[in-house]
């Protein structure tokens, strides 16, 4: 378990973490890991998954119902969800304005320590067999591209972000006898709208998560191909303690997305990975 080691003095503070990367697992024959992504997987196939829009918490199902299918089998479903309608966007970027401030001004260690703890949570079995077995049915993966990209990769970001952050938060200006100088982070005024790829499942988490570390609210588009791994690594999010509403979920067409968002005096930034074409 990793956690922030915090020394508060007056109205600063430092943070010293440090962290190595996550181990790679070998599914070998008979192992632990190889025999829980086989019941995984067994159990994603003989069902849809339902994934709704999510807004402050709260699902939210429109009448434009998609499906998420195999790569390598288009007559099987393995995800139903619905795509948010320019209204249910406009939702999410409301409320995401909202939220900005209140959650900008919790401290830093414990936005660190809701990272830190799903890093934790995803590295465990439980939910590293979601995060895998999602990613090789959903993506077309093989157990160990899905083993380096959906667990590694994700919890590598998780972790690694928060010792940059207090890497950077090390350093002060100089004070003087005469002055009190100090140098701080804050997010930014608005959202952030987080488009992500359908190939890599750790991008598509850190895409989101990143500007919500740092203390913005995100608005979270999910390629409609990684559809599936990515509300996975949502739900991560939620057991960890991130508070509804500092990401917002919601699948949807990219020309209703990109119209709505940029059409908003509340953009602040956007975070993408993707082809040229989806950009424009």
């Amino acid at each position: 378990m990793y956690r922030l080691c915090v020394r508060r003095c007056a109205s600063t503070f430092s943070l010293r973490y440090t962290t190595i990367n996550e181990p790679i697992l070998e599914y070998r024959r008979n192992s632990n890991e190889i025999q829980q992504v086989q019941k995984i997987l067994e159990e994603y196939q003989l069902k849809v998954t339902r994934i709704p829009c999510i807004i402050d918490g709260k699902e939210f199902w429109t009448n434009d119902i998609q499906k998420q299918v195999l790569p390598f089998d288009h007559q099987h479903v393995l995800a139903e969800y619905c795509y948010a309608d320019k209204s249910i966007i406009q939702k999410a970027i409301d409320r995401a304005a909202k939220n900005q401030a209140t959650w900008n001004a919790i401290p830093i260690e414990q936005r660190a320590n809701i990272f830190l703890k799903a890093a934790d949570l995803a590295a465990d079995l439980k939910w590293r067999s979601r995060l895998v077995a999602s990613t090789m049915l959903g993506q077309g993966k093989t157990v160990f591209q899905a083993e380096i990209d959906a667990a590694c990769e994700l919890i590598d970001f998780w972790r690694f972000n928060v010792q940059h952050m207090a890497a950077a938060m090390a350093y002060q200006p100089t004070s003087t006898q005469d002055s009190d100088n100090s140098y701080g982070y804050r997010g930014l005024e608005g959202f952030v709208a987080a488009i992500s790829p359908f190939n890599f499942t750790a991008i598509g988490g850190h895409l989101a998560s990143a500007p919500a570390f740092m203390g913005n609210t995100v608005v979270w588009k999910p390629s409609d191909a990684a559809v599936l791994s990515n509300y996975i690594v949502y739900k991560i999010l939620e057991e960890a303690g991130l508070p509804p509403g500092i990401i917002q979920f919601v699948p949807s067409r990219g020309e209703d997305f990109g119209r709505t968002i940029t059409q908003s005096q509340d953009l602040a930034a956007i975070t993408f990975t993707g082809s040229t074409k989806t950009f424009k």
